[in-house]
């Protein structure tokens, strides 16, 4: 069952990584509509079954690579965010006190406090980069300058995916010289 968005999710992280240039001990933010994996509208059609498919697909495929994620919940757990509890000691990230549910906080990050080691919940990251899917507003969970990454297959299912990763700000002006390895 869901072996098709169990493919697509293995593929968009593959592309996502190799197009954002994305390594090992970086934290990556990833939010998730099933319902529009399901070609549904957004916060219409929660499928615990659905978010457990695709989060084990993602979560496996990014802990080979030895990357860091944070998912994210949904509207009415304020965008909370569920990640291991070493990544929120390693950033110093504070701990609150919620356990996501399919309808409060979404089936995808209820799927990730079932299958992390030792899941916490944070309020805030600042993320190296993310995967948008179905069109959740990741974006207040990455670090100041997000850039567009344009992978080749930016679907799950029904579901739109939007990537980013970051970069160092610019400073100074017309006069300054920059680190390249930073963009």
């Amino acid at each position: 069952m869901y072996q098709q968005e169990i493919t697509d999710a293995k593929r968009v992280v593959e592309e996502f990584v190799e197009a954002a240039n994305i390594k090992a001990g970086d934290l990556i933010v990833i939010g998730c509509s099933t319902s529009e994996i399901a070609a549904q509208k957004i916060g219409s059609y929660s499928s615990a079954e659905l978010g457990e498919a695709v989060f084990v697909a993602m979560y496996e495929s990014f802990c080979e690579k030895g990357i860091l994620i944070a998912t994210q919940c949904c509207e009415h757990l304020n965008r909370a965010l569920i990640m291991e509890r070493a990544t929120a000691e390693k950033y110093g990230y504070e701990e609150v006190n919620v356990v996501p549910q399919p309808k409060a906080g979404g089936s995808f990050s209820t799927a990730a406090w079932k299958h992390m080691k030792s899941p916490v919940a944070v309020e805030r990251i600042q993320a190296n980069g993310g995967i948008d899917i179905g069109d959740t507003l990741i974006g207040m969970h990455l670090k100041s300058v997000a850039v567009p990454v344009r992978i080749e297959h930016p679907v799950i299912g029904s579901a739109h995916i939007v990537c980013a990763r970051t970069r160092a700000k610019y400073i100074g002006g017309e006069r300054a010289c920059y680190n390249e390895a930073l963009n």
